[in-house]
Protein backbone atom coordinates (compact mmCIF):
# COMPACT_ATOMS: atom_id res chain seq x y z
CA UNK A 1 0.00 0.00 0.00
CA UNK A 2 1.50 3.34 -1.00
CA UNK A 3 2.48 6.10 1.78
CA UNK A 4 -0.35 8.39 2.68
CA UNK A 5 0.53 11.80 4.40
CA UNK A 6 -1.84 13.65 6.07
CA UNK A 7 -1.03 17.19 7.09
CA UNK A 8 -2.94 20.44 8.37
CA UNK A 9 -2.88 23.09 5.67
CA UNK A 10 -4.93 26.23 5.32
CA UNK A 11 -7.06 24.09 2.36
CA UNK A 12 -8.21 21.65 5.03
CA UNK A 13 -7.90 23.45 8.41
CA UNK A 14 -9.25 21.73 11.79
CA UNK A 15 -12.28 22.78 13.37
CA UNK A 16 -11.89 24.27 16.63
CA UNK A 17 -14.78 22.48 18.02
CA UNK A 18 -12.97 19.08 17.95
CA UNK A 19 -9.60 17.97 16.79
CA UNK A 20 -10.81 14.98 14.39
CA UNK A 21 -13.81 17.09 12.67
CA UNK A 22 -11.94 18.42 9.64
CA UNK A 23 -13.88 21.78 7.95
CA UNK A 24 -14.97 22.02 4.34
CA UNK A 25 -11.93 24.24 3.50
CA UNK A 26 -11.73 28.04 2.32
CA UNK A 27 -12.55 26.93 -1.50
CA UNK A 28 -15.15 29.62 -3.05
CA UNK A 29 -17.25 30.89 -6.27
CA UNK A 30 -17.37 27.50 -8.51
CA UNK A 31 -14.94 25.55 -7.04
CA UNK A 32 -16.24 25.41 -3.55
CA UNK A 33 -16.78 21.58 -3.43
CA UNK A 34 -17.01 20.07 -0.12
CA UNK A 35 -13.82 17.79 -0.51
CA UNK A 36 -13.75 17.18 2.81
CA UNK A 37 -17.09 15.43 2.84
CA UNK A 38 -16.18 13.57 -0.40
CA UNK A 39 -12.86 12.39 1.51
CA UNK A 40 -14.67 11.40 4.43
CA UNK A 41 -17.09 9.19 2.63
CA UNK A 42 -14.20 7.49 0.54
CA UNK A 43 -12.17 6.56 4.05
CA UNK A 44 -15.56 5.07 5.51
CA UNK A 45 -16.64 3.43 2.38
CA UNK A 46 -12.90 2.08 2.80
CA UNK A 47 -12.99 1.09 6.40
CA UNK A 48 -17.08 0.10 5.64
CA UNK A 49 -16.24 -2.31 3.11
CA UNK A 50 -12.55 -3.35 4.92
CA UNK A 51 -13.92 -5.34 7.80
CA UNK A 52 -15.89 -7.76 5.50
CA UNK A 53 -12.60 -7.61 2.57
CA UNK A 54 -10.52 -10.12 5.38
CA UNK A 55 -12.88 -12.46 6.03
CA UNK A 56 -13.91 -12.70 1.90
CA UNK A 57 -10.44 -12.88 0.89
CA UNK A 58 -10.49 -16.15 3.16
CA UNK A 59 -12.75 -17.55 0.49
CA UNK A 60 -11.01 -15.78 -2.36
CA UNK A 61 -14.11 -13.55 -2.79
CA UNK A 62 -14.67 -10.36 -3.18
CA UNK A 63 -16.79 -7.26 -3.28
CA UNK A 64 -18.95 -8.14 -5.71
CA UNK A 65 -19.58 -11.25 -4.16
CA UNK A 66 -20.38 -9.50 -0.98
CA UNK A 67 -23.10 -7.53 -3.05
CA UNK A 68 -24.51 -10.97 -4.07
CA UNK A 69 -24.68 -12.66 -1.15
CA UNK A 70 -26.39 -9.84 0.61
CA UNK A 71 -29.08 -9.50 -1.82
CA UNK A 72 -29.63 -13.00 -2.04
CA UNK A 73 -29.81 -13.24 1.55
CA UNK A 74 -32.36 -10.60 2.23
CA UNK A 75 -34.39 -11.46 -0.43
CA UNK A 76 -34.73 -15.21 -0.60
CA UNK A 77 -36.06 -16.94 -4.01
CA UNK A 78 -34.99 -13.58 -6.46
CA UNK A 79 -34.75 -14.33 -10.08
CA UNK A 80 -31.48 -13.24 -11.21
CA UNK A 81 -32.89 -10.54 -13.72
CA UNK A 82 -34.24 -8.46 -10.48
CA UNK A 83 -30.72 -8.99 -9.10
CA UNK A 84 -28.87 -7.60 -11.80
CA UNK A 85 -31.28 -4.28 -11.50
CA UNK A 86 -30.15 -4.00 -8.19
CA UNK A 87 -26.81 -4.75 -8.49
CA UNK A 88 -26.60 -2.49 -11.89
CA UNK A 89 -24.03 -5.35 -13.35
CA UNK A 90 -23.76 -7.24 -16.45
CA UNK A 91 -25.03 -10.45 -17.22
CA UNK A 92 -21.44 -11.98 -18.07
CA UNK A 93 -20.06 -10.51 -14.49
CA UNK A 94 -22.91 -11.33 -12.29
CA UNK A 95 -22.92 -14.87 -13.57
CA UNK A 96 -19.22 -15.13 -12.80
CA UNK A 97 -19.84 -14.17 -9.65
CA UNK A 98 -23.06 -16.12 -8.83
CA UNK A 99 -20.90 -19.42 -10.59
CA UNK A 100 -18.18 -18.81 -7.77
CA UNK A 101 -20.96 -18.81 -5.23
CA UNK A 102 -22.91 -21.94 -6.40
CA UNK A 103 -19.44 -23.51 -6.56
CA UNK A 104 -18.50 -23.01 -2.94
CA UNK A 105 -21.76 -23.88 -1.72
CA UNK A 106 -22.56 -20.52 -0.37
CA UNK A 107 -25.71 -19.73 -2.72
CA UNK A 108 -27.82 -22.46 -4.75
CA UNK A 109 -30.09 -21.74 -7.58
CA UNK A 110 -33.87 -23.33 -8.17
CA UNK A 111 -35.66 -23.44 -10.53
CA UNK A 112 -39.37 -21.49 -10.54
CA UNK A 113 -42.17 -22.94 -9.42
CA UNK A 114 -44.41 -22.04 -12.65
CA UNK A 115 -41.50 -21.51 -14.89
CA UNK A 116 -38.66 -23.69 -15.11
CA UNK A 117 -36.48 -21.34 -16.81
CA UNK A 118 -36.06 -18.97 -13.83
CA UNK A 119 -33.32 -19.16 -11.41
CA UNK A 120 -34.26 -18.29 -7.98
CA UNK A 121 -31.11 -18.08 -5.44
CA UNK A 122 -31.06 -18.87 -2.01
CA UNK A 123 -28.25 -18.37 0.44
CA UNK A 124 -27.15 -21.89 1.29
CA UNK A 125 -26.91 -22.55 5.47
CA UNK A 126 -22.93 -22.07 4.67
CA UNK A 127 -23.74 -18.74 2.79
CA UNK A 128 -26.29 -17.64 5.36
CA UNK A 129 -23.80 -18.33 8.50
CA UNK A 130 -21.31 -15.78 6.24
CA UNK A 131 -23.33 -13.34 5.27
CA UNK A 132 -25.02 -12.81 8.77
CA UNK A 133 -21.16 -12.70 10.10
CA UNK A 134 -20.46 -10.14 7.60
CA UNK A 135 -23.02 -8.06 8.49
CA UNK A 136 -22.72 -8.00 12.05
CA UNK A 137 -19.12 -6.75 11.06
CA UNK A 138 -20.41 -3.94 9.42
CA UNK A 139 -23.30 -3.51 11.84
CA UNK A 140 -20.88 -2.84 14.65
CA UNK A 141 -18.83 -0.56 12.43
CA UNK A 142 -22.08 1.63 12.57
CA UNK A 143 -22.87 1.33 16.08
CA UNK A 144 -19.39 2.90 16.87
CA UNK A 145 -20.06 5.78 14.22
CA UNK A 146 -23.45 6.34 16.27
CA UNK A 147 -22.24 6.59 19.56
CA UNK A 148 -22.38 10.03 20.72
CA UNK A 149 -24.65 11.42 18.12
CA UNK A 150 -27.88 13.19 19.19
CA UNK A 151 -30.94 11.68 19.08
CA UNK A 152 -32.46 11.44 16.25
CA UNK A 153 -29.31 11.06 14.17
CA UNK A 154 -29.97 7.88 12.66
CA UNK A 155 -32.78 9.14 10.27
CA UNK A 156 -30.97 11.97 9.41
CA UNK A 157 -28.10 9.88 8.04
CA UNK A 158 -30.76 7.30 7.03
CA UNK A 159 -32.12 10.78 4.82
CA UNK A 160 -28.61 11.68 3.98
CA UNK A 161 -27.79 8.06 2.27
CA UNK A 162 -31.22 8.09 0.73
CA UNK A 163 -30.49 11.91 -1.01
CA UNK A 164 -27.19 10.19 -2.16
CA UNK A 165 -28.95 8.14 -4.75
CA UNK A 166 -30.43 9.31 -7.77
CA UNK A 167 -33.53 10.32 -7.67
CA UNK A 168 -35.67 8.31 -9.92
CA UNK A 169 -34.39 5.20 -7.97
CA UNK A 170 -34.95 5.74 -5.04
CA UNK A 171 -38.69 4.74 -5.06
CA UNK A 172 -37.45 1.08 -5.75
CA UNK A 173 -34.98 0.91 -3.26
CA UNK A 174 -36.89 1.93 -0.79
CA UNK A 175 -39.39 -0.69 -2.01
CA UNK A 176 -36.39 -3.43 -1.83
CA UNK A 177 -35.54 -1.92 1.46
CA UNK A 178 -38.61 -2.17 2.79
CA UNK A 179 -39.55 -5.86 1.61
CA UNK A 180 -36.07 -7.23 2.48
CA UNK A 181 -37.32 -5.87 6.28
CA UNK A 182 -40.52 -7.59 5.90
CA UNK A 183 -39.22 -10.95 5.52
CA UNK A 184 -36.59 -11.08 8.35
CA UNK A 185 -37.57 -8.39 10.72
CA UNK A 186 -40.91 -9.30 12.37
Amino acid sequence: MADVNFKNTPSSPLRENGPDLPDSGEATGDDALPYDLVELLFFAYRDFTGDPDEVLAKFEFGRAHHRVLHFVERNPGIMVTDLLGILGITKQSLGRVLKQLVDAGIIEQREGSHDRRQRLLYTTETGHGLAVDLTRLQQKRLERALIGLPDGSEETIRRFLLQMIDPDARPDILKLIRSSFDLRDR
